[in-house]
């Protein structure tokens, strides 16, 4: 699936009350294409699915999960990010990013086990080419529309 036919979030089936619980989980397939690729300014022969562009998949693997489970008027923003990147990836290959709610702390705090697989990788077959955490946290759309870029007290 390309980057540009994802969708938009705004298109996210949403439930009446929160249904989010720990144990819930959520796949996307993606192809290391366009913006999610870099050849690190010109020194690789090849261009790759780069550091940011696997973790933005993660991200937005994520916030799909939590807005499934949230009532509109609810979303999530991302506030850690803790993936290693431990293969590459080339330019086309066919990629899943995986999403486990791991917990929800303080009614807000969403800890999410995060993996991401090259898929199709001839002989090998899948293998992992990231992991770790990623943590969001619930919000109130309009309250963070009228508060965004505000000092904090």
């Amino acid at each position: 699936m390309s980057v540009s036919s994802l969708g938009s979030l705004e298109e996210v089936p949403r439930p009446t009350d929160v249904t989010l619980a720990a144990g819930i989980q959520r796949t996307q397939q993606f192809n290391a294409e366009g913006p999610l690729l870099t050849d690190v300014a010109g020194t690789l022969a090849v261009s790759v699915l780069s550091t940011p562009g696997m973790i933005a998949m993660i991200e937005r693997n994520c916030a799909i999960l939590a807005l499934e489970h949230l009532p509109a008027g609810k979303a999530t923003v991302g506030f850690e990010v803790c993936v290693k990147h431990v293969a590459g990836a080339l330019a086309g290959a066919a990629c899943r990013t995986e999403a486990r709610l791991r917990e929800i702390a303080d009614g807000r705090k969403l800890r999410f086990d995060v993996e991401v697989r090259a898929l199709d990788d001839g002989a090998a077959g899948e293998r992992v080419i990231g992991l770790g955490t990623h943590e969001r946290r619930i919000i109130d759309v309009q309250q963070h529309s009228r508060s965004a870029g505000q000092p904090q007290a």
